[in-house]
């Protein structure tokens, strides 16, 4: 079991920057991969980014891509995602997740913990 505690979203005007912050706890952090997914008002949940055990792989989603990154700490057992040029439709909830296979994942049915969230709010 691993517990995961999403934090640093708020308000943000377009073309801002935020890092959110993912503390996990329980099992060990590098068991797991780890992802960052988002859910807007009236939106199904979407895959944002993705980092494997070792940090080796990454994914994201085309959305972000170029402008986001994601990254983690072992030492402090956090997953980090850190988000430049914020436009309105980056407007969401965001949710940390941990898998337990290797490999980083787009699907958010791989994951079997996940954090409360986090809003992020984008002004135009």
């Amino acid at each position: 079991q691993v517990q995961l505690v999403e934090s640093g979203g708020g308000l943000v005007q377009t073309g801002g920057s935020l890092r959110l912050s993912c503390a996990a706890s329980g099992r060990t952090f590098s068991s797991y991969s780890m992802g960052w997914f988002r859910q807007a008002p009236g939106k199904d949940r979407e895959f944002v980014a993705a980092i494997n055990r070792l940090a080796v792989n990454t994914l994201y989603a085309d959305s972000v891509k170029g402008r986001s990154t994601i990254s983690r700490d072992s030492a402090k057992n956090t997953v980090y995602l850190q988000m430049n040029n914020l436009k309105p439709e980056d407007t969401a909830v965001y949710y940390c997740a941990a898998d337990q296979s290797y490999r980083a994942s787009a699907a958010s049915a791989d994951y079997s913990y996940w954090g409360q969230g986090t809003q992020v709010t984008v002004s135009s």
